[in-house]
């Protein structure tokens, strides 16, 4: 005995971010008489709600098919596939609907709460433990979690409590995960997800805020993608990279961020195609200089460092092009190797590949394989998406079903 005291829950949920409170509030709901506790190690919750979409809280993303949805995580697309037929974008939005809140979907399809702000969800969150009697403590850093007997014992600096179930939500938390291979569970080692590339160039050293969509692939890897690619001040960012930041993540990290990626500024043309379409434009418009209009709506600025960069005056005419130099800006335009030396955080939204091993977890219930009314919900878990709403979309969908499962289980 430990002489300090003792407080007994019927659940138990460690930690006070997203997939903690949303599992509390619904296993409330379908328990009523339950006594449900949250422990918070800091002393704010729901920090990473506060600002994610730079505080506007991007809640999901309108898709509406499951296995197309599952697509956005690097690590989970398998093992969410069912979870998500039980539970997804639409009932998320109808989840919050109910509560007041409607969610309005932007052009790129993530979803934000209409007032465009975080603080709306945090105050529904807030208010809906307050409502179900929800106790949230702050400050309780779990320091171990035992089996003793049919119950959890949990371990803080001040309080021992006990529950029947306990449901870990503690994000990417190396000392929970410390805990939980005491359990006897594997962890996958954490590795960052979702950078930007540090680039220095010359032909985008002038082009910072400059957007374009491209396809890019890693030179010696299987690793590809294409989307929107935008030029900044240390290197590229935008959808594109962001992708393959995150499908790559144990990749580039092995490399130590040192790699080389290989552009294409003009997606569906292959580098002979390109040779053949910059043949014709030198006899339509043979009196032309080749760099004071931009071809193939590149963006202007662009085309220019990639004429330069292709060894040809940009005061040159068509006309006057060889075929090596229209060989070279080809190469520029479809095949443009850039080197890579090392990354930058995403925005403050720093997000981690690695976490517990999904063939140890029930994805019908999120409950562990190992232990019996042990369960889990968000990023504890190996599971991480690319932005855009997918992350929190996957605590909701985990929390939502271990609510489920504790209250079926409690009947």
């Amino acid at each position: 005995m430990t002489g300090k005291p003792e407080h007994h829950y019927d659940i138990i949920i460690i930690g006070g971010g997203a997939a903690g409170f949303f599992t509390a509030i619904n296993a409330a709901e379908m328990m009523p008489a339950a006594k449900i506790l949250i422990l918070e190690r800091g002393k704010e919750v729901l920090t990473k709600v506060r600002i994610s979409g730079g505080g506007r809280c991007n809640v999901t993303h309108a898709e509406f098919v499951p296995n197309e949805l599952s697509k956005n995580y690097p690590r989970g697309e398998k093992e969410l596939r069912g979870p998500f037929h039980t539970f997804m974008t639409g009932d998320t939005i109808s989840w919050f609907a109910e509560r007041g809140i409607e969610l309005k979907i932007e052009e790129d399809g993530r979803m934000f709460p209409v007032s465009d702000s975080s603080e709306t969800i945090i105050n529904c969150f807030l208010t809906e433990t307050s409502r179900l009697g929800i106790k949230v403590l702050k400050n309780h850093p779990v320091r171990d979690l035992q089996k003793a007997g049919e119950l959890w014992k949990i371990l803080t600096a001040d309080t021992d409590f006990t529950a029947k179930k306990v449901l870990v939500a503690t994000g990417s938390n190396p000392k929970i995960w410390e805990i939980l291979n005491n359990l006897g569970h594997s962890i996958v080692p954490a590795v960052p997800s979702l950078f930007t590339f540090n680039i220095q160039d010359e032909r985008i050293k002038d082009l910072p805020g400059l957007s374009t969509r491209a396809s890019i692939k890693v030179v010696g890897e299987k690793l590809k993608g294409e989307g929107p690619l935008l030029i900044t001040h240390w290197g590229m960012s935008g959808p594109a990279i962001l992708k393959l930041s995150a499908w790559g993540a144990r990749e580039l990290n092995e490399r130590s961020y040192k790699f080389s990626i290989m552009v294409n500024w003009l997606p569906g043309y292959s580098s002979e195609e390109m040779t053949e379409s910059l043949m014709e434009l030198k006899m339509v418009h043979p009196k032309q200089q080749c760099g004071t209009y931009a071809q193939f709506e590149l963006p202007k600025r662009l085309w220019r460092n990639l004429v330069k960069a292709a060894s040809i005056d940009e005061t040159t005419i068509w006309a006057n092009l060889n075929k090596k130099q229209l060989q070279n800006l080809s190469r520029q335009l479809t095949e443009c190797v850039f080197n890579v030396n090392g990354k930058s955080t995403f925005k403050e939204e720093f997000v981690t590949a690695g976490g517990l091993a999904l063939k140890e977890v029930n994805f019908k219930t999120f409950e562990s394989k190992l232990h019996k009314d042990l369960y889990f919900a968000g990023e504890v878990l190996n599971i991480d998406a690319i932005t855009g709403g997918f992350n929190f979309q996957n605590a909701w969908t985990g929390g939502f079903l271990a609510a489920k499962a504790m209250a079926s289980g409690n009947a």
